[in-house]
């Protein structure tokens, strides 16, 4: 039983790594921050793509499924098994990869504006609000 629950629990935090991957950015949004941390994630990942390593919750979920007596995942690993052609047909592997590589762009580049804009309140340079804006006095009465 604990063997099975490990195998879950490492399917279910591969999934929140995955969700993290592509949405993890948008919270930067939020919480500044944490886009350091979205961006060693995102890399990590990225690597994983571009040079076929297996993802450590790979093997720890296989290790779980296997001393559970289930089958472990096939060879390609976690994304294969549970995402290609579930989610997304087999042979769109490589436009789902880009459409989550472009959500990663959109968050960082939304994250850069907001970042911007934040500044720009603070520098009291910003624009409506009122921050910055001197008030107009009136000397012709």
């Amino acid at each position: 039983m604990a063997y099975r629950i490990i195998g879950d629990a490492a399917m279910l935090l591969h999934f929140a790594f995955i969700l993290y991957i592509a949405l993890g950015g948008f919270l930067a949004w939020k919480w500044p921050r944490t886009l350091w941390a979205h961006l060693a994630v995102a890399a990590y990942g990225l690597a994983i793509s571009v040079f076929a390593w297996t993802c450590p919750l790979t093997l720890v979920e296989n290790w779980g499924r296997e001393n559970a007596g289930r089958a472990g995942l096939a060879e390609e690993g976690f994304i294969d098994h549970y995402l290609t052609g579930v989610i997304y047909p087999a042979e769109a592997l490589r436009e789902a990869q880009a459409a989550v590589g472009a959500l990663v762009v959109l968050s960082w580049a939304g994250h850069a504006v907001l970042t911007a804009r934040r500044r720009r309140a603070r520098a009291g340079t910003g624009v409506g609000g009122g921050a910055g804006v001197e008030a107009e006095v009136r000397t012709d009465t």
